[in-house]
C-alpha cells in the first residue's frame, strides 16, 4: 500500500473479507473492491435488495470505499431514464442504506477506521453527483438541517471531528465546521447566527474538558434552544453529564443518529 501497488489496501481488504461471519455481505464488498460490480439483484447485506444492477453497484462501491465506481454508478443511475431514479432515490435507497450498513459493521468490529473513512469518501462522491445533477436541473439540494462542529479551546486534535463532519454531510446535513482550538464565544456566535439546533463538541485531552463545560454553559445562556452532543477519546457518558451535554456520542455513527433525532 505504501508503495502504491495496492491503493487504499483494497486488494488486502478483499482477500480478507471472507474472514467475517457475514460471508455473503463481505463477498459483495470483495467483489466491489476487485471491480466486479455486476451483481444483479443480490442482497449486499443489511437487508438491501437492489432493484437494478446500478443500485447494487453503487451500494457495493460505498461498502468497499471505491470512489470511482460509486461516481460511475451514481451517474448511470440518474441517467438510466427510470421515472423514480432521481437524486432522492439515490440518497434514500442506496447511499444512506450503504452508510448505515458500514456503520453497523464498524460497530460490530468487522470494518475498521480506514474502511469507514474510505466508504464515507465513496458516498460523498455519490452525493456530489446528486448535487451536480440538481444544480444542472435547477433544483435545490435540500439539507436536513445545520450542525455546528468544533474542537474546544486548547485542543488541537480534529481527526475525529473531521470524520463526524464527513458522515453528517453524507447523511444530508449542512455542517458548519469551526475547526479546532475554538473559543467558546465563537461557538455560541455561530449557533446564534444560524439558530442551529445541534452543536457537536470534541475534546481529546482531559485538560480541555473544562473548556467544553465553559462552552456548553455559554450556549445555555445565549442559545438555550440548541442541543449539545459531545465526544472524543477522553469523554465518557459520565463526563458528558458532568459538563452539561444533552448527548454523548461514542463514535461518528452515533452522532449521526443524534442529529437525525434532533433535526428530524
Amino acid at each position: 500500500m505504501l508503495s502504491g501497488e495496492d491503493e487504499h489496501a483494497q486488494r488486502f481488504i478483499a482477500s480478507n473479507a471472507g474472514r467475517s461471519d457475514d460471508v455473503s455481505a463481505d463477498a459483495a464488498v470483495a467483489r466491489a473492491a476487485a471491480g466486479d460490480t455486476a451483481t444483479g439483484s443480490e442482497d449486499a447485506g443489511g437487508g438491501h435488495a437492489a432493484a437494478t444492477s446500478l443500485d447494487q453497484q453503487a451500494y457495493d462501491c460505498v461498502l468497499a470505499g471505491r470512489i470511482d465506481g460509486a461516481t460511475e454508478a451514481a451517474r448511470g443511475l440518474l441517467a438510466d431514464g427510470a421515472a423514480d431514479h432521481d437524486g432522492l432515490y439515490l440518497i434514500n435507497h442506496v447511499l444512506v442504506p450503504a452508510l448505515d450498513e458500514v456503520g453497523r459493521r464498524f460497530e460490530a468490529g468487522t470494518l475498521f477506521l480506514p474502511q469507514l473513512m474510505a466508504s464515507a469518501e465513496a458516498a460523498k462522491a455519490g452525493f456530489d453527483v446528486v448535487r451536480t445533477a440538481s444544480a444542472r436541473g435547477g433544483e435545490g439540494f435540500t439539507s436536513k438541517g445545520a450542525v455546528v462542529l468544533a474542537t474546544v479551546m486548547g485542543d488541537i486534535h480534529d481527526i475525529g471531528k473531521n470524520i463526524v463532519r464527513m458522515l453528517l454531510e453524507n447523511h444530508g446535513f449542512e455542517v458548519i465546521d469551526l475547526g479546532r482550538d475554538v473559543d467558546p464565544q465563537a461557538v455560541a456566535d455561530a449557533v446564534v447566527e444560524r439558530h442551529v439546533l445541534l452543536c457537536g463538541l470534541s475534546a481529546l485531552m482531559t485538560t480541555t474538558v473544562p473548556a467544553m463545560a465553559q462552552t456548553i454553559e455559554l450556549l445555555r445562556a445565549q442559545a438555550p434552544w440548541c442541543k449539545v452532543v459531545v465526544g472524543g477519546a477522553v469523554l465518557t457518558p459520565e463526563y458528558a453529564r458532568m459538563v452539561g451535554a444533552d448527548y454523548y456520542a461514542k463514535d461518528a455513527a452515533e452522532t449521526v443518529r443524534v442529529a437525525e433525532e434532533v433535526c428530524g
